[in-house]
């Protein structure tokens, strides 16, 4: 028997969200293979995002939030790290909003009520090496 030790890819997922439930939802999901970071508006999420670029493998980020909102928030980031994959989570169905996302910085838009499998698939095309 070999005795090597393995460490598990844990990418530290940052998330904005406002809403409680949500944000329960999304630790549901992802919580034992991601470690993750919430904040619960843009202003949160862009220091949260300072303190940890280091170690930051992406960010969820919901569009509405008080305080500053998702499309703010992604264009501050935006210009300290145009690489960071920046999920946009967004209630609204709306082309323009996300064409909005997408011009503020976006990598990705989902439209929300976020599933299990859309949420796995998503961040699996960014770290493939995730095992769900």
């Amino acid at each position: 028997m070999e005795n090597e030790l393995t460490t598990e890819f844990r990418p530290l997922i940052l998330v904005a969200e406002d809403d409680d439930s949500n944000f329960k939802l999304i630790k549901a999901i992802i919580g034992k293979k991601c470690d993750i970071l919430w904040a619960k508006n843009g202003e949160g999420i862009v220091n949260l995002f300072s303190e940890n670029r280091d170690r930051a493998a992406a960010i969820l980020m919901d569009i509405k939030m008080p305080v500053m909102t998702g499309l703010d928030a992604t264009v501050i980031i935006r210009k300290e790290d145009q690489n960071i994959p920046i999920i946009m989570q967004t209630a609204y169905a709306f082309s323009t909003d996300k064409e909005n996302a997408m011009k503020c910085g976006a990598t990705e838009v989902l439209v929300k009520p976020i599933t299990l499998s859309i949420l796995r698939n998503c961040l699996t095309n960014y770290f493939p090496e995730l095992k769900w």
